[in-house]
């Protein structure tokens, strides 16, 4: 739902500013690389050490280059293979720098090795939820599946709720809830997307292999003939 309707209205608004960088003469790779330097700086600098509210801010300020860079190559018409493959790249590792940004602080002064435990949970499944849909497709399946929650979820999910648990810092009591539960919703939401991509990638696999042996027990009864 976040992936049909929210990138669509926010690459409306964001479509001046891309037309504005190309004018200004800047690539669309220098986009996605600048965005990818902002969110690791905002989640590896701010979270670690507790101050939630700032990290979120600046993770948010530049996870929408995600969007950026697309518009601006599809302004300049120079999409590209290459193009895509380091977006895709660059999400998987910017993804994996907001979760363990946070693993980080609950291993040091947040103190809390279950929680710790279930953010690198997170980490991993996010990255292996990305995995099963593009290794499903290599092997010639459509993996044709919308999930509980992908990526745009697993990022909406944890950056608000953690942007307002880092409220606590200005006197709003009993808010840092907010990002474990964030976490454990996450991690439950990524196990069962896991599942649904598997028993997805397993039926598309068993349906393509039974058109297979049809296609070549017809073809032999063809030459026989």
């Amino acid at each position: 739902m976040l992936n049909k309707y929210a990138r669509a209205f926010f690459t409306r608004v964001l479509t001046p500013f891309a037309a504005f960088l190309l004018r200004k003469g800047v690539s669309p790779d220098t986009v996605t690389l600048i965005g990818t330097a902002g969110v690791l700086a905002g989640a590896l600098v701010f979270y670690p050490r507790g101050e939630f509210f700032w990290g979120t801010v600046t993770i948010t300020l530049f996870v929408f280059s995600d969007l950026v860079d697309g518009n601006m190559a599809r302004q300049a018409g120079v999409s590209s293979r290459w193009g895509a493959f380091l977006d895709s790249t660059l999400d998987r590792v910017a993804d994996a720098g907001i979760f363990a940004g946070l693993a980080m602080w609950y291993a040091g002064r947040g103190d809390n090795l279950v929680l710790c435990a279930v953010t690198v949970f997170c980490l991993a499944s996010g990255q292996v939820v990305s995995y099963t849909k593009a290794r499903g497709e290599a092997i010639g399946l459509p993996v044709n599946v919308n999930g509980l929650v992908e990526r745009a979820e697993r990022l909406v999910i944890t950056l608000v709720l953690c942007g307002l648990s880092g409220l606590h810092e200005f006197g709003v009591p009993g808010i840092q809830w907010l990002l474990p539960i964030a976490l454990w919703v996450v991690a439950a939401g990524s196990l069962v997307t896991l599942i649904q991509r598997m028993v997805t990638v397993r039926r598309e696999a068993a349906e393509a292999d039974a058109a297979a042996a049809a296609t070549t027990t017809a073809v032999g009864h063809g030459s026989g003939a």
